[in-house]
């Protein structure tokens, strides 16, 4: 990996508060900055979301609330964003803190919102961004399983950097603390370089083996977190169809949505012990119980003689071995006399 160059500007750079105001009326020029240089005003149309955005946008009334609320205060906050290279729908540039502002300025038709642009950010350092502004906006524990999982992947990889993380949160803890100091409010602990999970766990109120299950149900495709979200799998569930291929997760979700199978921790213990065989037709059979049932015998079932019974034939010393071979030769005579009459 190369040596990264992180360009993390002040203050200014990332957030101007004193001018909040400056936001509620003006429809700027496109592309025009303000507030010595530190918001460029961008159309939301050029701005794409995140690359696969972990974390869930507003929906249904607390959307309304949003928008109303923007629609009548306009946006104060910029959001940030970073430079990318114009793609075929026209984006050029890359949201990482503020999809629900785009969406909001989008919705009641704002040709321009104000952002803070950054360039030559690494893969990293934009991850960073997008994680971290969530986790200080809102607590941890209200996070939905799937966010969790994203937050927890994302500061437990190899890549990720704790001093990089350190200088972002600073920056962004400014945002709402202009009185902010890094002497009095710690940025972290150094659970990354320890890549210990029981380190990172403290940090959340998680035990070390909860963390790694939300880190192995980071790996699942997203329609099966959304099931982990609205609770229809389990974290447990979750964890066992992550180690399922990519594909097969997508057949999982395929036969799951085409029926109403209930998927409990057996079926996906199943569904595991046939990854890398695993097709539609025999996902089809374990997610319906078929395969695991087991097949009707023909033997007739269990049958105990009483002694009372047999006690009138044979001696109380009588053994056992001599008692069943008579009867295996009353029943053989017997059933050979019907046969032979016809019955």
């Amino acid at each position: 990996m190369p040596k990264i160059n992180p360009k993390l500007k002040t203050l200014d750079d990332l957030y101007s508060l004193e001018k909040e105001s400056h936001f509620l009326t003006e429809q700027p020029q496109a592309g025009k900055k303000s507030m010595e240089d530190s918001v460029t005003f961008l159309s939301p149309h050029l701005i794409c979301p995140f690359r696969r955005h972990p974390f869930r946008l507003y929906e249904g009334e607390r959307l309304d609330d949003f928008v109303a609320s923007v629609s009548a205060h306009g946006i104060l906050t910029p959001v940030i964003v970073r430079k990318i290279e114009q793609d075929e729908n026209g984006y050029e540039y890359e949201m990482l803190a503020g999809h629900n502002r785009r969406n909001a300025a989008m919705l009641i038709g704002l040709e321009y919102i104000p952002c803070i642009v950054k360039e030559n950010l690494s893969d990293e350092e934009a991850w960073i961004y997008v994680i971290e502004t969530n986790v200080l906006q809102r607590s941890f524990s209200d996070m939905l399983p799937s966010e969790k999982a994203a937050v927890l992947s994302i500061q437990y990889s190899k890549m990720f950097s704790q001093g990089k993380r350190n200088d972002i949160i600073e920056e962004l803890k400014k945002l709402n603390k202009p009185d902010y100091s890094r002497e009095n409010i710690s940025c972290g602990s150094d659970f990354h370089k320890l890549k210990n999970r029981d380190k990172l766990g403290e940090a959340y109120d998680l035990t070390g083996r909860a963390v790694a299950n939300y880190v192995r149900a980071a790996t699942l495709i997203d329609p099966l977190k959304n099931r982990l979200d609205n609770k229809e799998l389990t974290l447990t569930i979750s964890v066992t169809l992550s180690y399922l291929s990519e594909t097969e997760q997508q057949v999982v979700e395929s036969v799951l949505s085409e029926n109403e199978y209930n998927l409990d921790g057996k079926k996906a213990a199943l569904l595991r012990s046939y990854a890398g065989r695993l097709d539609k037709n025999l996902t089809e059979q374990i997610l319906s119980g078929e395969k695991m049932r087991k097949p009707k015998s023909n033997a007739p079932p269990p049958f105990k003689l009483k002694a009372k019974i047999y006690s009138k034939y044979f001696k109380p010393d009588t053994k056992a071995t001599e008692i069943e071979q008579v009867i295996d030769e009353a029943l053989s005579l017997y059933f050979s006399q019907r046969k032979q009459k016809g019955v």
